[in-house]
């Protein structure tokens, strides 16, 4: 028997088509340093047709209509704006492929992305021109066209030999009745986004618009975001960080209002933002919930719309998301993404009928899968582990919004690294965890950031969690560095709250309470501010350089006998203490 159901593609035309005129009338808002500038929806769908007649008119973009057909790449370099969320939706809308760039990668970086992704045409927030200055010379040679969005002095792009464009001059004037590509097949490309490249040259994942399609229905269902048309959304993680969260099309997919912060980051920026937009749902990395707490518990703002906040990038401190909930009321939503799974796709909402206790135990795992993603544990040896909430491996995954390869260039076939994927087509993680018979993640450290001490693992999470109870202390990270005696043991890099002073000897007692003292950290170093990736985690890779290079002032502190060690790394014995 054959269905009857028609076989409609999944696309982000149907989005952006819904989004514009059922809700025409919700509004998307850019701060402009003092209050939002807002407009809705409908002028954002006319805005996103003509952007599209003057892509493919003016500057000679190609729409393809299937996998196999020739696209071009458009490349945004632009903050969290109405103009970006234009382009979010046009440029995959028309058949074209969407590439955000990452303003804080490296010029390096940055330069081997865009000639990887194959871009023809780059747009610009004109704040943004002076650091893709130097690389000018060198992107000509690919690069044809550089529009320039918003208000700003040309010069610095005087050595482009391609044209340049104003963004508004060159979308002015042209039709609202776009043909947009509904019909295209729903496995062409719509963008790429690439990873952070800690490790070396970032990897490009390109989404299908049925990838996007099906991970906005995810995220959007009560047991992730939970969004409604009644919502007012404020993501503050980038739209150029893994697809801006699919918060941008999930806003069009809703209805739900969209407040966004443009290239105001600072904690007294959001603070204001919230409290005069009014969010009741807002999405960020745990380094900025750090920041913006010191500024909400010394200063008073009124937070009271904000019930709810999805934090992912980096597991959260269990205590900052407790002083959320304690001191403002606002409930944290735990979830776990990559670039490589198109942002969130497990989220931590605990199951019915549970007491408090019991109930915060489930909050500050990395929640459940959606039914699409199949995962596994898998320990060193290649063994599947059970799912029984003690056991650990390497999480896997497989699934429609799970990359099985990564994008090889241009004119190169796909890639896919032994060290990324396994022979039978799963993704590699790198994060070790357990997860529990009723399907709980909990990650307990990456692969690469395990300290093996003496033969034992020690979690960097766990010491990173329990040091983060400490009030005296605002950001935590701690890395392995090498020891001629036990092979790695932790550092504890450490940054201390405004108007604080610690003692390290009494912050080393507070941390052997809480775990076995044998993992306690014998070198300590305190930081103005622990530094951050291109996407704002904690750079571990950077701080085992700076101490390898002996850039750091380490404080070494006597091993302490105390706490209730389970196991020791061998000969360790009380005595050394």
């Amino acid at each position: 028997m054959r269905s009857t159901m028609p076989d409609a593609p999944l696309t982000i035309a149907r989005i952006l088509r819904y989004g514009s005129t059922v809700h025409g009338t919700s509004t998307v808002g850019t701060w402009n340093g003092e209050r939002f500038d807002s407009r809705s929806y409908a002028e954002v769908g006319e805005r996103a047709a003509r952007l599209a007649y003057a892509l493919r008119d003016r500057l000679d973009v190609s729409p393809g209509t299937r996998p196999e057909s020739g696209q071009s790449v458009i490349g945004t370099l632009m903050w969290n704006n109405a103009r970006h969320l234009e382009l979010f939706l046009a440029v995959p809308a028309m058949g074209a492929v969407l590439h955000t760039l990452n303003p804080r990668m490296t010029a390096q970086q940055l330069t081997h992305t865009i000639e990887h992704a194959g871009d023809r045409v780059l747009i610009v927030d004109a704040t943004l021109m002076r650091p893709l200055a130097p690389l000018l010379s060198r992107l000509s040679r690919t690069v044809r066209h550089i529009v320039v969005a918003g208000p700003g002095d040309r010069a610095a792009l005087a050595a482009f030999a391609g044209e340049v464009h104003d963004y508004e001059e060159l979308i002015a004037d042209r039709g609202i009745d776009y043909p947009w590509e509904e019909e295209l097949d729903e496995r062409t490309a719509a963008a790429i986004c690439y990873t952070s490249g800690t490790t070396g040259d970032p990897k490009g994942v390109v989404y299908s618009h049925r990838s996007m399609y099906l991970h906005c229905f995810q995220v959007v269902a009560p047991s992730h975001y939970d969004i409604n048309s009644r919502d007012v959304l404020f993501p503050i993680a980038p739209m150029f960080h893994v697809n801006g969260w699919s918060i941008p099309h999930a806003a069009f997919f809703t209805g739900a209002d969209l407040l966004l912060a443009d290239r105001h980051s600072r904690a007294t920026s959001l603070a204001r933002m919230i409290e005069q937009g009014r969010p009741t749902f807002s999405a960020a990395v745990p380094t900025v919930w750090t920041s913006l707490l010191e500024e909400l518990d010394t200063h008073h703002y009124d937070t009271e719309s904000l019930r709810r906040v999805f934090v992912g990038g980096s597991a959260c401190p269990p205590a900052l998301m407790a002083a959320y909930r304690d001191r403002h009321s606002i409930d944290f939503l735990h979830g776990w993404g990559m670039t490589e799974t198109l942002g969130a796709v497990s989220a931590a909402l605990p199951p019915a009928k549970m007491g408090a206790d019991e109930e915060w135990t489930y909050r500050i795992s990395q929640g459940r899968f959606p039914t699409s993603v199949r995962f596994r544990l898998v320990d060193a040896h290649g063994a599947v582990r059970p799912h029984d909430g003690r056991a650990t491996g390497e999480l896997q995954l497989r699934g429609p919004d799970v990359t099985e390869v990564y994008h090889g260039g241009v004119g190169a076939p796909p890639i896919r690294p032994q060290e990324n994927f396994t022979p039978d087509g799963w993704l590699r993680t790198g994060d070790v965890g357990r997860i529990t018979p009723d399907g709980f993640l909990t990650l307990t450290d990456r692969v690469k950031d395990v300290i093996k001490s003496g033969g034992e693992a020690i979690s960097s999470a766990a010491l990173e969690n329990a040091l983060m109870e400490h009030p005296a202390l605002t950001e935590v990270a701690v890395v392995a560095v090498p020891d001629d005696r036990w092979g790695e043991r932790p550092l504890a890099a450490v940054s201390v709250r405004r108007g604080r002073a610690i003692d390290l000897e009494e912050v080393l007692d507070f941390l052997v309470q809480h775990i076995d003292a044998w993992m306690a950290p014998e070198r300590w170093t305190i930081m103005p501010a622990i530094p951050k990736t291109s996407v704002g985690k904690h750079d571990k890779r950077r701080i085992q350089l700076q101490y390898a290079q002996g850039q750091l002032d380490v404080v070494h502190l006597g091993r302490r006998s105390g706490g209730t060690p389970s196991t020791r790394p061998p000969g360790s014995a009380e005595s050394e203490a």
